[in-house]
C-alpha cells in the first residue's frame, strides 16, 4: 500500500499539486486520470521519486519515502517494477537479455537462476518463444508484453505503468490490461497506472483517483465512475463512446 498525504508541488511559482491525499491499495489496480496538464504526470513522479514535493508524505507500507537514506532508497528501488510508455527496451539486447537486465544489475542469484527467472517471467506474458528475439522483430503489443516480463522481474511490490496502451490497437489495449490485472493479483501488487484510456478505465479501475488542475477532484471504483454526480467527472469521463454507453445501460437496468 501506498499513503499519499498532503502533497504539494510547483513550479516557478504555479502550483501544480495541491494538498493531494489519497491511498494505492495492494492487489489493486489503481489508475491516475486528467487531462493533459491536469498534475497526474507530476503526481506519479513525486510517487516514485523523480521528483520531490514542496510538502506532505509518501509512505510505502508505512516507510517514509521522503525520509530515507540512500540505502534504504536502494532497497525501495528493487522493490519496484516500471512499465515506460514507450516499453524503452533496449535494441541491442534480446527479448531475453532485456528481461535479465534488471536481474543482472540488482539481483545477487546465479546466472542460471537469473536466467531461469527471466524465462519464468516471458513465459507468464506468454512470450516463451521470443526470448532470442530483438525488440525490432517483434510486434508492439509483444514488445509492451515483454516490459511488463522486465518490469516483475525482480518480483516487486509496487508496479508503476505509464499510458501502458499507448500507441497500441483497442484489442492488444485490452490484452495489456487484463495481464497488468491479473498480475497484479496474482503477485498482490500494489499497482499504479498514470492513463488517459477510457477503456482501461471501464475496464480494470478497481481504485480511480481524478486529477483536475493539481486538485483531486474525485476517487472510486470503475462502477462508481458510471453513477457519479461530479460534473468535471463526467465531463471528462463521458467524452469517451464506451463510457457514454456503460452510462445509457445503466440508467435502463435503474428503470428496469
Amino acid at each position: 500500500m501506498i499513503e499519499v498525504k498532503n502533497i504539494t508541488k510547483s513550479f516557478e511559482g504555479r502550483t501544480v499539486l495541491k494538498n493531494i491525499s489519497t491511498v494505492f491499495e495492494n492487489g489493486k489496480t489503481n489508475l491516475i486520470i486528467g487531462r493533459s496538464g491536469s498534475g497526474k504526470t507530476v503526481m506519479i513522479k513525486n510517487i516514485i521519486g523523480l521528483m520531490r514535493p514542496d510538502s506532505g508524505e509518501i509512505l510505502y507500507d508505512g516507510r517514509n519515502f521522503l525520509a530515507m537514506n540512500k540505502h534504504e532508497l536502494k532497497q525501495l528501488r528493487r522493490e519496484m517494477g516500471m512499465l515506460f510508455q514507450g516499453s524503452a527496451l533496449f535494441d541491442s539486447m534480446t527479448v531475453l537479455e532485456n528481461v535479465m537486465f534488471p536481474l543482472d544489475m540488482f539481483s545477487n542469484a546465479s546466472s542460471a537462476e537469473r536466467r531461469k527467472r527471466a524465462e519464468f517471467c516471458l513465459d507468464r506474458v506468454n512470450l516463451a518463444d521470443a526470448g532470442d528475439l530483438f525488440p525490432s522483430e517483434i510486434s508492439g503489443g509483444m514488445m509492451k508484453r515483454a516490459a511488463i516480463a522486465r518490469a516483475i522481474a525482480l518480483n516487486p511490490q509496487y508496479l508503476f505503468c505509464d499510458e501502458p496502451n499507448s500507441g497500441l490497437d483497442p484489442k492488444t489495449s485490452l490484452l495489456i490490461d487484463d495481464l497488468i490485472h491479473d498480475i497484479t493479483v496474482e503477485y498482490n501488487m500494489t499497482t499504479v497506472i498514470n492513463t488517459h484510456d477510457m477503456n482501461s478505465v471501464m475496464n480494470i479501475g478497481d481504485n480511480i483517483i481524478f486529477i483536475k488542475e493539481g486538485v483531486k477532484e474525485w476517487q472510486g471504483t470503475k462502477s462508481e465512475v458510471i453513477t457519479s454526480n461530479n460534473q468535471a467527472l463526467n465531463d471528462f469521463i463521458f467524452a469517451s463512446d464506451l463510457a457514454r454507453k456503460f452510462k445509457e445501460v445503466e440508467e435502463m437496468e435503474i428503470k428496469h
